[in-house]
């Protein structure tokens, strides 16, 4: 097997199974998904499971819920393979994921991750285009077809807007060995790739979309930023980043991480909203984010 599948769940079984299914009609074979379910209060998912007998495909569930980011990192202490993904339970892999990120891995050797094409799509499998995408399509990094890029310019990207698609990427196993997984839940899915690109890690971005990313209209991470109660835990983060990133001469960097403008940006989304419920206490969380160094 050259790849391992990660797959995360907490959620809608009948999403949960499309997934699998996504995978399991991958034009390559050499795959191994697992599915590691975080205590989902049904009954039908582990038989399920069984009933597929595709020795491919393992079920493991855990005995005592652990909340998202920590199922993640779980999730990765089971990765075995060259190559690994962390796909989200209720996104899909078109049939030709895998030999798209594969063979640009092959085409790039030593890379670190790969961040193919990906169309986002709603609850209801329509393609969509919400703000927050808007933003990533502007803050990609620009040209077409395979690019290469690392170093302190990706870092100055991705610290001005995370435009990664983190379900849809596809990582050497051994780029983030060296890597302490980070601790905390709202940044994890941009500390990752920072850690690794800050280690020397190489990046190839395409446009043929393999990958179809699903945005509901309420999720964890909307709900937190519409309450003001990621933006703190986000403000330490940039803080920490600015520092590490002067510290290695990547001055541009550390100045994107000091402005993280399109956090900056996500406030200032939500401020209506807040001033609309009369949420003073969220008024002031995305107020004091909007205009904080």
């Amino acid at each position: 097997m050259t790849v391992d599948i990660m797959l995360p769940f907490f959620g809608d079984p009948d999403l949960l199974r499309r997934a699998v299914h996504s995978v399991l009609e991958q034009r390559r074979t050499d795959w191994r998904l697992t599915v590691v379910d975080d205590g989902y209060p049904d009954d039908t998912i582990e038989p399920w499971f069984a009933g597929l007998r595709d020795e491919r495909v393992r079920y493991l569930r855990n005995p005592e819920r652990l909340g998202a980011q920590p199922n993640n990192r779980l999730c990765l202490s089971y990765v075995e393979r060259e190559f690994f993904v962390m796909m989200g339970a209720d996104d899909l892999m078109l049939p030709y994921y895998l030999d798209t990120v594969l063979g640009l891995h092959d085409a790039a050797p030593g890379a670190a991750l790969v961040q193919p094409g990906v169309e986002v799509i709603d609850e209801n499998d329509r393609p969509v285009r919400p703000l927050a995408d808007r933003v990533k399509a502007m803050l990609a990094p620009r040209g077409r077809g395979p690019r290469v890029v690392s170093g302190e310019p990706l870092a100055v990207s991705l610290l001005r807007g995370n435009w990664l698609y983190n379900p849809s990427l596809c990582w050497r196993t051994s780029a983030i060995k060296e890597i302490t997984i980070p601790g905390s839940a709202d940044v994890f899915d941009l500390a990752l790739p920072l850690d690794v690109i800050a280690s020397g890690g190489r990046m190839v971005v395409d446009d043929e979309v393999c990958f179809r990313y699903r945005r509901h209209r309420t999720s964890d991470s909307g709900s937190g930023a519409q309450a003001g109660n990621r933006f703190p835990e986000e403000k330490r983060f940039f803080a920490a980043e600015a520092r590490r990133m002067r510290e290695r001469g990547w001055d541009r960097a550390a100045a994107a991480a000091r402005w993280h403008f399109s956090s900056r940006l996500n406030a200032a989304v939500q401020l209506p909203g807040a001033l609309a419920r009369r949420d003073t206490r969220a008024l002031g969380v995305l107020g004091r984010h909007l205009v904080g160094s």
